[in-house]
């Protein structure tokens, strides 16, 4: 196997961008990583794009080959794939890209991920992303994502001891990270007090802890690292890349308060990349729910289990903290359009391990994490992300 190196990264602005279609906004990431990467359409053999739900949100299925279409590439016939995998759609779609590259069966190729979430009423939008969780025994019955991780955090705090404002603080450090970032939906820094406060929408788990339905794209070219720096100054490894999953429904499982399918694949990760969880400075986590997100940094063996409360108090895992999680403002405040989540997150470590993370920058860092999940954890991915020498 090839070592893998990210060679180029693009990314729109995430948010409400009804006067922009999925195609525009497709075309513009992913032309922007070929030209950050010094290549032409030419030398590009295969595109992997993550998407979720193109049928249900704008009408239109078979997208990967119609993004090639649009690009001016249909006449280059290239392989054009299309990957689901819930709100993990793009992370995966990385995994199968990494391992064309690393395989050999392709040299260059462009990872996308994209998603127009806002052009449909919110309660379509809350359907469609309802599909992600199981269908015949949970949302039939009413149940929607955030009564499902409401549950989860409900047990957590049974279980563990945890504190309604231990996760609250999770979309506080979202926002203020979001401020900072010119491509976030949201741009706006918010208080504890807002967040416990704020809407109810499944109890424990109101407003301001749910990431927003959000429009946006991001991509990626992949390369062989032993070619890189041909290509950029500042190649980044893809030091590992792991998938696992796990039951579709909550109540298959054995303990809610734990994603065992991010337990598996982050032990994997860091086996495949002879490193531990004290390695990482920087990492994008899945808080598309506060709640997530605290479990992911007990899950991804940064604390153990019901210790991350502790470590979010004490600020631990703030900026400037030991650990920086979800520089990019993460899923709360840059933005959650489904497909594009896991490349994103991917580009914004790349940034800080490139040093280009302006106001955002995380001192020294060079070994980075991103943790994807589709529906409630049916499938998780992780991704380990290195500064190559």
């Amino acid at each position: 196997m090839r070592e893998v190196a990210i060679l180029g990264i693009g990314q729109t602005k995430f948010g409400e961008l009804w006067d922009r279609s999925f195609r525009e906004i497709g075309i513009e990431a992913g032309f922007a990583a070929l030209q950050e990467a010094k290549l032409s359409s030419q030398d590009i053999s295969a595109l992997y794009l993550g998407n979720m739900a193109s049928g249900s949100f704008i009408e239109q299925e078979h997208i990967a080959p119609l993004i090639l279409d649009y690009a001016g590439l249909a006449g280059h016939h290239l392989p054009a794939i299309r990957v689901e995998a819930g709100g993990a759609s793009g992370a995966v779609a990385l995994h199968q890209a990494y391992l064309a590259v690393a395989s050999g069966a392709h040299d260059f190729v462009v990872v996308g991920g994209a998603e127009k979430m806002t052009d449909v009423p919110e309660d379509v939008q809350t359907d469609i992303a309802n599909a992600s969780a199981d269908q015949e025994w949970e949302t039939v019955f009413g149940a929607t994502l955030p009564s499902l991780w409401a549950l989860v955090a409900r047990r957590h705090m049974h279980d563990h001891g945890t504190r309604r404002e231990d996760f609250a603080r999770i979309p506080v450090m979202a926002h203020e990270m979001g401020s900072k970032n010119p491509l976030a939906h949201f741009r706006n820094k918010i208080t504890l007090d807002q967040v416990l406060e704020g809407s109810p929408v499944a109890d424990p788990l109101g407003v301001m802890d749910c990431a927003p339905a959000s429009d946006g794209a991001a991509a990626l070219v992949l390369g062989p690292l032993e070619v890189a720096r041909k290509y950029t100054d500042t190649p980044v490894r893809i030091a590992a890349s792991q998938v696992a999953c796990d039951t579709l429904a909550l109540q298959h499982r054995k303990d809610v308060t734990t994603v065992e399918a991010t337990v598996v694949a982050a032990k994997a990760a860091f086996q495949r990349a002879k490193k531990s969880p004290k390695d990482v400075q920087v990492a994008e986590i899945h808080d598309a729910y506060s709640i997530s997100a605290l479990m992911a940094l007990e899950d991804l063996g940064f604390y153990a289990k019901g210790a991350a409360a502790k470590g979010l108090s004490e600020g631990e895992v703030a900026f400037g903290g030991k650990l920086a999680i979800n520089t990019s403002g993460g899923l709360k405040a840059q933005g959650q359009p489904f497909g594009a989540v896991g490349v994103a997150q991917v580009a914004e470590i790349v940034r800080q391990l490139r040093g280009e993370a302006k106001d955002r920058q995380v001192s020294g860092a060079k070994l980075g994490l991103t943790h994807n999940l589709g529906g409630t954890g049916a499938t998780s991915v992780v991704h380990l992300l290195e500064r190559a020498n």
